[in-house]
């Protein structure tokens, strides 16, 4: 056996690729002039000296020029503990057992959103069941209301007519079609973390805040222009969707297109797969709006991190909120949208607050690790300076994310926000939560008023639990009977045209259930509640 002498590398003649596929210069010479060089390649990093250079060191020889435009380098994929798989250890997962429990579709999501393809990446059962758990359900849920609602009211698209947008609906077609752009830029130019995440916030948007801010618009039985436009913008949002999931989930995009599309246009493309690629409607596009009920969900956030620090329930009405923001315009946005924190946060009056100062105190930690590193001996003088510094306007600087400026001996040193930690103290009958210059104080003091109004919201929710235990359709009427402690009866007295409304109760009666209502008996804020219902 003798070697052959002109064996170069055996990896080598694998840079031949583009050339051998279409067995060129001898056939199919347009076609591979038509497709040279390739747009983009993708292989894990171990082909950089395997592949990628051998391609482009042939083509270079060949034709004098690269061989293809784009790369994408993927890094390894780990276990779940972050080891290398491997046989040896036996840490090596079998792709069967993920796609049996989760499907292609998850297993595909969790890929592409886990981390930017060049790096390294986690893998594991538990970690795709959380793209099911976190993303797929949620879409999943959204879809599933609207096919619910649209069936029950007979709604279907009408091309053409021109729905009367609620503001509500005209930020979230607005967030949809910047959604649309910026997911066409990210897959033509190989930007899968571009391509993917931000459908996951939008999607995030969607379910938890336009679609349970509307959910009252879809509950009402009159079905006015308001109800139109609900159905309209949920179809828009869920059909644009199917599309933007296409490339990368692609079971579940075509799922949504044959139930929102196909089944009624039968003249629509057979498959969302065969249909053109979406484009975005730039008019629908409107940057200030996006940019205001981005604050707006932010505050909102903040309010009910501060609600959980004060263990005061969603349900349970409070009077007021204030909001501490960076700018007047960002003020102007607090008070232009105050009914709709009001109504998220369950709070009576929202504001912003005159001073930060009103429902909190500041205090600076200068931290020894950063600044003592930075400037060693100098480091006693700026903790003096900064301790003895009046603590909010120094706070208030350095949580907008500027620098603070100090004198120690004559000497001007700027500070860095990093290096001082800012401490908030809550005032009392306040709870707050902050995250840089945005602050949310809630007053947590509970009148008689607001706690009876708090009770009825509880008995509402017990309603509802048991009207899904009777399996009972989300549009029956029903009859309500109820025994209760005398907190909960002076709640019912106050509130009983709401309670009726909520639950779509046509009586609300005290006493004992007629034989064959289903029946709960439950204790909650020192308080008893049996009730019973039956379908009026």
């Amino acid at each position: 056996m003798n070697r052959v002498p002109e064996l170069i590398d055996v990896w080598f003649d694998s840079g031949s690729m583009p050339v051998s596929q279409w067995h060129y210069p001898f056939e199919h010479t347009d076609t591979f002039q038509q497709q040279f060089p390739a747009d983009f390649i993708c292989e894990a990093v171990d082909q950089t000296r395997g592949w990628f250079y051998t391609l482009h060191a042939i083509s270079t020889l060949l034709f004098d020029q690269i061989c293809f435009k784009n790369v994408i380098c993927l890094g390894l994929i780990l276990d779940g503990e972050g080891q290398k798989m491997s046989k040896h250890r036996g840490n090596v997962v079998n792709p069967w057992d993920v796609l049996n429990q989760y499907g292609a579709d998850a297993m595909r999501w969790y890929l592409y959103t886990a981390s930017p393809p060049g790096q390294e990446r986690r893998f594991s059962i538990e970690l795709v069941g959380e793209v099911v758990r976190n993303f797929t359900l949620t879409l999943w849920n959204t879809y599933s209301f609207f096919v619910n609602y649209a069936n029950l009211d007979g709604w279907k698209p009408q091309p053409g007519v021109i729905p009367q947008y609620s503001l509500l609906d005209r930020w979230l077609r607005s967030a949809l079609h910047t959604l649309v752009r910026d997911v066409t830029n990210a897959l033509e130019n190989y930007d899968v973390i571009g391509a993917t995440r931000p459908i996951e916030v939008f999607v995030d948007q969607l379910s938890n805040w336009w679609l349970r801010r509307s959910r009252r618009r879809f509950w009402k039985t009159e079905s006015d222009s308001d109800k139109q436009a609900a159905y309209a913008t949920l179809y828009e949002a869920l059909v644009t969707l199917s599309h933007l999931l296409a490339p990368t989930m692609p079971f579940l995009a075509e799922e949504l297109y044959q139930n929102l599309v196909r089944s009624h246009d039968e003249t629509a493309p057979q498959s969302v797969h065969l249909a053109s690629w979406i484009m975005a409607d730039e008019i629908a596009i409107d940057e200030v709006l996006n940019r205001e009920n981005a604050l707006v969900m932010r505050l909102a956030s903040l309010g009910h991190a501060a609600r959980n620090k004060a263990n005061r329930k969603v349900r349970q009405p409070l009077s007021e909120v204030a909001f501490a923001v960076a700018s007047a315009e960002e003020a102007r946005v607090v008070e232009t949208y105050a009914d709709v924190l009001a109504d998220e946060l369950n709070v009576k009056k929202v504001r912003t607050l005159n001073a930060a100062g009103e429902a909190v105190a500041y205090s600076l930690n200068p931290l020894p690790k950063q600044l003592g590193q930075k400037y060693g001996s100098k480091f006693p003088g700026i903790r003096k300076a900064l301790l003895e510094m009046e603590a909010e306007p120094a706070a208030n600087v350095l949580l907008a994310g500027n620098t603070l400026q100090v004198s120690v001996n004559g000497e001007d040193i700027d500070i860095l926000p990093e290096e001082v930690e800012v401490r908030v103290q809550a005032k009392e009958g306040f709870s707050v939560a902050s995250e840089g210059a945005y602050l949310a104080a809630l007053v947590t003091d509970l009148t008689p008023d607001l706690i009876r109004e708090g009770l009825s919201r509880e008995i509402v929710r017990r309603v509802q639990d048991l009207r899904k235990t009777a399996d009972l359709e989300i549009s029956d009427r029903i009859r309500v009977y109820y025994q209760a402690t005398p907190g909960l009866m002076d709640a019912v007295g106050a509130f009983r045209e709401y309670i009726m409304t909520e639950t779509l109760a046509v009586e609300l009666n005290a006493g004992n259930p007629p034989a064959g209502a289903a029946m709960i008996t439950d204790s909650f804020d020192g308080e008893e509640l049996t009730l019973g219902l039956i379908k009026a």
